[in-house]
């Protein structure tokens, strides 16, 4: 395997169950942290989603280097618009800037518009200007909606006080 090797040569195909050793080991690579529990699970739901297999591995010489877990919606949150999101997108260390990433994109956005779903989603942290660059040079734009996160130890406290001020009353 060749670092110079650019995405003119990387091979992209379906992920496949035996893939997930060498997909927690690239993202271990990224992240620095082990997530083997997070893959497992994920690579499981992804291959086994009716049938349809849209999460991707990029391989040069034979060997995994890229891989991104994506899945279909027909509909979510009330919306009957068939979607899919890019759960994870990673590419080993040595091969960065090579044009992995893009060529895994490129064949995912071909797969799904054959599907015919229309949009592409993702989330990516505010604080990771790397990933948000990149999902910005392959076109991605703030979505025109708002994701919510709720706290619910928070509240469940804030509804703890707000009963206790009631009986107060």
């Amino acid at each position: 395997m060749n670092p110079n090797d650019t995405c003119d040569t990387v091979q992209i195909r379906n992920l496949r169950p035996k893939d997930l050793d060498r997909v927690v080991d690239i993202d271990t690579r990224n992240t620095g942290r082990s997530r083997a529990r997070y893959f497992e699970v994920k690579l499981a739901q992804a291959l086994a989603d009716t049938g349809i297999q849209v999460s991707l591995a990029a391989e040069l010489d034979g060997r995994l280097v890229g891989f991104l877990l994506a899945r279909v919606y027909y509909g979510e949150f009330g919306a009957t618009e068939r979607s899919a999101v890019l759960d994870t997108i990673g590419v080993h260390p040595r091969f960065h800037g090579r044009g992995i990433g893009r060529a895994l994109l490129r064949q995912l956005r071909e797969n799904l518009l054959g599907l015919g779903i229309p949009v592409l989603r993702t989330e990516v942290s505010w604080e990771d200007r790397s990933l948000l660059g990149f999902f910005h040079r392959e076109s991605f734009v703030p979505a025109a909606r708002f994701c919510l996160d709720l706290d619910l130890d928070r509240a469940r406290n804030a509804d703890a006080r707000r009963e206790e001020m009631a009986s107060e009353a």
